[in-house]
């Protein structure tokens, strides 16, 4: 980090930092921070400095671009729609990685829920525990019973995706350590690594990567390259990356990083 005295002028830096906002649609705090040799609180400054003459919006830990498309979550019942095709051939390709008398974690959204129908078709499993923070996926799995024994980790409802999160939706996951783990996120890149655009949801995704032996990454090709608010995890957090429609550049940029991808 740089010396206070070697600091860029608050105008130039201010400047700079919403170039970075502009190319990429966010920017964190504590990425800033590094870059320029400044302290969070100056970071901060700086953003709110911006935010109240350019077109950006504060958000925790960071900020957006105003109106940015990587800052907009599509409710469940939406995505569904989206790349459905793929999603299904990640959730059985996904769902192969599984033998009975596994304990999975299963993200919320609708890649990990493909997974969630892929593993309900299978009926050579057995003694399998599957805990997820989805109502829709609890529900889903449930002809499955006894077969399968489903936990809810609990927390606050979000209805957007019919999710739980904090306060309390984590404590379950502190409590666990499980086989696998399936983790969705709006952008997974080489160096990025895996994100999300909501900040509640990541926090939830965090812990579940962190409760696990092995953590998978479920993604369709249009998450690939992209990075979003909040970080999930570090590429190499993550064993395995399970796509479908990605091409041989992409699919060979993740596997440079370390990652075993699986493309379908």
């Amino acid at each position: 980090m740089t010396s206070e005295s070697e600091q860029l002028p608050a105008a130039v830096r201010r400047e700079r930092i919403l170039s970075r906002v502009s190319e990429n649609g966010f920017v964190r705090v504590a990425d800033l921070s590094r870059e320029f040799g400044v302290s969070e609180v100056t970071v901060r400054s700086d953003l709110d400095a911006i935010e109240r003459e350019s077109p950006i919006d504060r958000v925790h830990g960071g900020a957006v671009l105003r109106g940015s498309p990587s800052r907009r979550e599509e409710p469940f019942e939406s995505a569904l729609t989206t790349a459905a095709l793929d999603k299904r051939l990640i959730g059985t390709a996904a769902a192969r990685l599984v033998q009975s008398g596994m304990s999975v974690i299963l993200d919320v959204g609708t890649t990990p829920a493909s997974v969630a129908a892929a593993l309900l078709a299978r009926d050579d499993l057995d003694d399998l525990v599957v805990v997820t923070s989805s109502l829709t996926t609890a529900l889903t799995l449930e002809p499955a019973i006894p077969r399968f024994t489903v936990v809810v980790t609990g927390g606050t409802l979000r209805p957007l995706q019919h999710s739980l999160v904090a306060p309390f939706a984590t404590k379950v996951l502190d409590e666990l350590r499980v086989d696998v783990a399936f983790i969705g996120g709006t952008g997974v890149h080489p160096d990025g690594g895996v994100t999300n655009v909501n900040l509640a949801e990541t926090e939830v995704k965090r812990a579940m990567l962190l409760a696990a032996d092995r953590a998978v990454v479920v993604a369709d090709a249009s998450k690939l390259g992209r990075i979003d608010l909040g970080r999930i995890g570090r590429l190499d957090e993550f064993s395995t990356l399970v796509t479908a429609g990605a091409d041989a550049a992409a699919q060979e940029s993740f596997a440079r990083a370390g990652v075993e991808v699986i493309s379908v």
